[in-house]
């Protein structure tokens, strides 16, 4: 069999590329390669499902606030039954004193970008969230819309049915190796024993990207990255809570009659995680992240905590953000990759962007070029600051 184009990875960076292809008037032939049919480790299923646009660059933002917009017109876009259960509850990002430089860069990057989002001190804050506790606080930053949590499964739902009238061959199998001829790949062989010609090659692998492109001799600093969240109850409920991300790192958010909470994983000497290890880690909770729920809300003293789940983030070593668009030599394989947990909220927006790279030859609705793999090859970190 020969395709036009191979994407390897199913989820919603691959099947956000596959849609668009299509609407941009691709009409060439098309195969979804995916592992994982199910999606129980995927870690588009595995996200806390949530977009934001208080990042500390403006193309990040860029690349949410497409997203946005497609959430503002599901119905237009996948039909009257579309929902994903969007909660625009917005963001409330804090800092103390050696955070706020840096608060307030973003902050200027983001109303730059037209996002709506307020800084406020530590007693606006309080005023505004009488539930908080504003110790050792000194500011923080609070999206009013255009910022919330959503149904990741759903949404990938929605892009997987919308392809099957698209003429796109799904393929179940686990890519073993990529043939290289020089500054070309010519095609995959999978773990049947199936080899499939190519004329284009998209690595939207997930965490598992660093070991594709390996397969195609090339570098890519991706790897997975272990991540918990846990799940609690709580006597109170706070109908305006959003989601609060501490000065620590950890966050907190409303989900219906629970709520959910992470981030208190070390980066400092983290490595690269076991694939196969999705036990979650409760010692995190009890030691690390209650403690400074307790503080944060002191209503969150007396929780129960109920279930926790593990994803893996495609965790970019070098900036911690997304490699976007052709490999500068071996120009036929291209990268969606590299998210470091934003890639839920930033998929469609790229698959829109390679979409357009390879029909027409240029980045029209979102330009990437920042994102392309140049700076990998250099070594050159664009480094997104604002990574939960």
């Amino acid at each position: 069999m020969r395709y036009d184009i191979i994407i390897i990875g199913e989820a919603i960076v691959g099947s956000s590329v596959a849609y668009y292809l299509r609407e941009e008037g691709f009409s060439g032939s098309i195969a979804l390669i995916e592992r994982d049919p199910q999606f129980s480790h995927a870690a588009t299923t595995l996200s806390c499902a949530s977009i934001r646009q208080q990042f500390s660059i403006p193309e990040n933002i860029r690349l949410s606030q497409f997203t946005l917009k497609l959430f503002r017109r599901l119905r237009e876009e996948f039909g009257a039954d579309a929902d994903i259960g969007f909660r625009e509850g917005g963001y409330l990002i804090l800092a103390g004193e050696n955070g706020l430089p840096i608060l307030r860069a973003n902050h200027a990057a983001q109303m730059a970008e037209g996002a709506d989002i307020v800084l406020e001190d530590a007693e606006a804050l309080a005023r505004r969230f009488p539930w908080l506790s504003a110790e050792g606080i000194t500011a923080g930053a609070y999206g009013r819309s255009g910022e919330g949590w959503f149904d990741a499964h759903a949404m990938l739902m929605l892009f997987r049915k919308a392809l099957r009238t698209k003429n796109i061959d799904f393929i179940t199998a686990s890519v073993t190796s990529i043939e290289r001829q020089g500054e070309r790949v010519a095609g995959v062989t999978l773990d049947n024993g199936e080899r499939l010609e190519a004329g284009i090659v998209i690595n939207a692998a997930g965490p598992n990207a660093g070991k594709v492109a390996e397969m195609a001799g090339l570098a890519l600093p991706v790897e997975p990255r272990k991540r918990n969240v846990f799940v609690f109850e709580a006597r109170e409920k706070y109908a305006d809570m959003p989601l609060l991300v501490d000065p620590s790192g950890i966050y907190v958010r409303p989900g219906g009659s629970v709520y959910i909470t992470g981030g208190a994983e070390p980066e400092e000497g983290e490595g690269a995680a076991d694939p196969a290890d999705f036990d979650p880690d409760w010692p995190l909770f009890e030691e690390v992240i209650w403690p400074v729920l307790a503080t944060r809300i002191p209503a969150f003293e007396a929780i129960k905590p109920t279930r926790a789940w593990v994803g893996h983030y495609d965790y970019n070593t070098l900036d911690q953000n997304a490699v976007i668009g052709s490999h500068s030599e071996v120009g036929n394989f291209l990268f969606a990759n590299g998210f470091s947990g934003h890639g839920l909220q930033q998929a469609p927006a790229v698959g829109k962007a390679l979409a357009e790279l390879i029909v027409h030859g240029r980045y029209r609705t979102v330009d990437c070029s920042a994102f392309g793999y140049s700076r990998v090859a250099e070594g050159r970190a664009f480094r997104e600051l604002n990574v939960i």
